[in-house]
């Protein structure tokens, strides 16, 4: 049952159903009661059975496989709430956030995306990429609420619906590491606008280990996605600068090896950025405008 028809949240999981439990039990509590849909990543430890014993309410998409970041489309595509919060398996959202971010959706049509502040573990440290996204040189647009972004924590954003899927929604390719800036890119190159707007406050409590193989996923996904949207020559100089990586770092090995198998598909569904928003993305990495 859920207060706020216009409101829904998508966790995708994979076999980490303890933390999922902790994530469901703070986002139950939540005032504006949205609906909460888990899409699980074909979970081999009773994610499933867990739910439906301890979240009566709370839905489940059971995907055959693992499909990554792309379990938060299947997601999307299974909610008909206007507005749609994403979760992981550790975050959930602040008291009133979503309520604040229906109404930020409600005074701006052209609002695709709000990336909110998010705040880490238990003592609510604020992530670092905040002060990125407050200081964003894109600045504010008269239309739009917040500092203009070109990227998020996918852990800590609100979509307008159909936005999410005017843009296609993330990109099969990159299936799961750095998936957020593509989607950003391909909401701005649609129209929509992506903001960062302090007063939604999500909160996010990771594993005190790192995932193994992240730091691979993330550099490869970062060069494909270069090669999927940005200029032929920046996309060759982020693959130069990989390689030379690779000679002495073993991740940036792996990560060179998964990006030249990608790369036939990668160039099949090239679509460079419209020139606005491509300039917008070298003004946010003025370090490579030359290249």
């Amino acid at each position: 049952m859920t207060d706020h028809p216009r409101l829904g949240v998508v966790i995708a999981t994979r076999d980490r159903r303890e933390r999922l439990a902790g994530t469901l039990r703070q986002l139950r509590r939540l005032p504006e009661r949205p609906e909460i849909l888990v899409a699980d990543n074909a979970s081999t430890d009773g994610t499933r059975a867990m739910i439906a014993r301890d979240f009566p309410g709370v839905g489940v998409l059971a995907l055959p496989v693992n499909h990554g970041a792309l379990a938060r489309n299947h997601g999307v595509r299974a909610l008909d709430t206007p507005y749609v919060a994403f979760s992981d398996d550790d975050s959930w959202w602040a008291p009133g956030a979503l309520g604040r971010a229906a109404e930020l959706f409600d005074a701006h049509p052209r609002l695709g995306l709000v990336a909110a502040r998010t705040l880490v573990g238990p003592g609510a440290d604020p992530d670092p990429l905040n002060d990125v996204l407050a200081g964003s040189p894109l600045g504010p647009a008269a239309d739009l609420p917040g500092t203009q972004v070109l990227g998020f924590l996918a852990c800590g954003a609100v979509v307008r619906r159909g936005a999410h899927l005017d843009a296609g929604g993330f990109h099969r390719l990159l299936f799961f590491g750095g998936e957020e800036t593509l989607l950003a890119y391909d909401l701005a190159a649609r129209g929509w606008g992506v903001t960062h707007c302090p007063d939604v406050v999500a909160h996010h409590h990771p594993a005190p280990t790192a995932r193994p193989g992240r730091p691979a996923l993330q550099r490869r996904n970062a060069v494909l996605t270069a090669w999927l949207r940005r200029p032929v020559p920046y996309a060759l100089a982020r693959t130069a600068a990989l390689a030379a990586e690779a000679r002495d770092d073993d991740q940036a090995r792996r990560a060179l090896r998964e990006v030249l198998a990608r790369l036939p598909a990668a160039l099949r569904e090239r679509r460079p950025l419209p020139p606005h928003v491509e300039r917008a993305a070298r003004l946010l990495e003025p370090e490579r405008t030359t290249v």
